[in-house]
């Protein structure tokens, strides 16, 4: 695809999720209330520049502060939907409901990793958080659609968090011990061949099993930041060059973008393509939220989500990376190195997730 071809095929997309979530047939209580308030976007918005240009930045509190049931599509209603929550924050978390597109975009990621580090059949262990998250289906379903089955040890990041947050040190140490252990066990007494898991936790578990002996041939790795220096320090002595390294960036109000593999010209800085058009990752000035800062400049992270169970127009993330070009299969932009927005400035708590 080349990336006149990508947008014509953006620009359709946008034209299609507008109709959808702005008619009455189809569309969810959130918009078409917006739409009475506002503007009525169908006919107006005929592409994503356009969709730049009309809307304002998504306030993420709708999904905090309202009942669930304003998400629901017209087409959708009567039919059981799905709750999933963000990661770790406190207070009243962020939810977003949904049917079958963490399948879609699991499926789709499938076809992104190697079967010699993720062999079809393989069973799989998880080790992060699952409960209220998004996560635990997705990757569950992803294994299953791969052949395989998964082992889960559960995290819960706000817990930890707030005990980074007391200056609890001890304790979050203890915690994260409680959890490598129960991953340890399972590796020692089942066959595996994948991993998924924070680079903190695959860190801490490395240092208790040989991870290539145990069997684990792939690893997703997502979660935290993870700087050129740490990525090289993962692939070369915690997976020892031996193992499939997959980092993430993902989250409940995406999905996942997939990395392109490390080549030696990258020097280890990890970068991500979002599942474009179903969502869109554009690297944005921050004092001018319109404009995208230039290639290999560092901006701060815009996800526009555009789905028939879920639109979200220009929510700025509470990241920042650097913007890179097409790259590979990818014919639109990607983010690297991605960090929590002002980490140069302030100290960031991210815990083990």
């Amino acid at each position: 695809m080349t990336p006149e071809e990508a947008q014509a095929q953006l620009d359709q997309q946008v034209r299609e999720t507008i109709q959808w979530h702005f008619s009455p047939e189809t569309g969810c209580p959130f918009w078409l209330d917006f739409a009475k308030k506002n503007f009525d976007p169908r006919g107006v918005v005929n592409s994503f520049a356009d969709l730049i240009a009309k809307f304002d930045h998504f306030q993420d509190e709708s999904l905090r502060d309202l009942q669930p049931e304003v998400w629901v599509p017209a087409a959708f209603k009567g039919k059981p939907f799905n709750i999933f929550e963000t990661g770790g924050t406190t207070g009243m978390p962020k939810q977003r409901i949904g049917w079958n597109d963490y399948k879609t975009d699991y499926e789709e990621f499938s076809g992104k990793i190697s079967d010699e580090h993720f062999p079809p059949g393989g069973a799989w262990l998880m080790v992060g958080p699952t409960g209220p998250r998004r996560l635990r289906l997705a990757i569950e379903h992803l294994a299953n659609f791969r052949g395989s089955s998964c082992y889960f040890i559960d995290l819960d990041p706000r817990f930890v968090k707030k005990l980074i947050s007391n200056k609890q040190f001890d304790v979050a140490r203890q915690y994260m011990d409680h959890v490598v252990d129960q991953a340890t066990l399972i590796l020692k007494n089942r066959k595996v061949t994948g991993l998924f898991t924070t680079p903190k936790l695959l860190e801490a578990l490395a240092e208790k099993v040989d991870l290539y002996d145990a069997g684990i041939r792939g690893a997703f790795v997502g979660g935290t930041t993870m700087t050129p220096q740490y990525v090289r320090f993962m692939v070369e002595e915690v997976l020892e060059g031996r193992i499939g390294f997959y980092p993430t960036y993902g989250n409940t109000l995406m999905g996942l973008a997939a990395s392109v593999p490390i080549t030696p010209e990258d020097q280890f800085s990890v970068t991500y393509y979002a599942p474009q058009p179903r969502a869109v990752l554009r690297v944005v000035d921050p004092k001018n939220t319109a404009q995208v800062v230039d290639y290999d400049t560092w901006g701060r992270v815009e996800l526009t989500t555009l789905t028939k169970e879920f639109f979200m127009p220009r929510f700025l993330e509470r990241d920042e990376a650097i913007r890179r070009r097409p790259r590979n299969q990818y014919a639109w932009d990607g983010v690297a190195d991605v960090r929590p927005f002002g980490a140069m400035e302030k100290t960031i708590v991210e815990g083990v997730y």
